[in-house]
């Protein structure tokens, strides 16, 4: 049977936004950037969803977006902790915010048993990039990446720094 997971980063803190991007509000009947990921990779035939999200904001990450899709595709949680580091590293006593990327992706090591895609939960894709990869790894046993020419990606009000 074939199994694609969609690892979304949403542990994010937002400092520069000044809040849970992840979760505010953004279409017309108040779907969320997820909401539009999480639909688009349904339609294309994933079939696991793990969300990274940090352990404090749970509760209100459950409510407000997965427990929508319940019943519609399979959904677990990876928690990002800044202590979840290999052994041979040393934590340095000043950090407070988590890792980045690879840190979120080994933060869902243990959940991921098929081929994964990992998106951002604040980014919106568009179905065409996840039937395309979808398409891939129903033929191919690799790796690939969904890639997007620089200048299609820019808003008419320039770029973001």
């Amino acid at each position: 049977m074939f199994e694609l997971t969609l690892l979304i980063m949403a542990a994010g803190m937002g400092s520069r936004y000044g809040g849970l991007k992840q979760l505010d509000k953004v279409g017309p009947q108040g779907e969320t950037i997820i909401d539009y990921s999480v639909y688009d990779a349904i339609s294309s035939g994933f079939t696991k969803i793990v969300f990274v999200i940090r352990k404090d904001f749970e509760k209100k990450f459950i409510q407000n977006i997965s427990s929508k899709y319940a019943g519609k595709i399979d959904i677990e949680y990876a928690f990002q902790d800044i202590n979840d580091i290999p052994k041979k590293f040393n934590l340095p006593r000043n950090r407070q915010k988590p890792w980045g990327t690879a840190h979120a992706i080994l933060s869902a090591r243990n959940l991921i048993t098929s081929s994964f895609v990992v998106i951002n939960a604040d980014d919106f894709y568009g179905r065409e990039s996840f039937q395309s990869i979808s398409d891939f790894y129903r033929n191919n046993n690799c790796f690939c990446m969904v890639a997007f020419d620089l200048h299609n990606t820019l808003s008419e009000f320039g770029s973001v720094t």
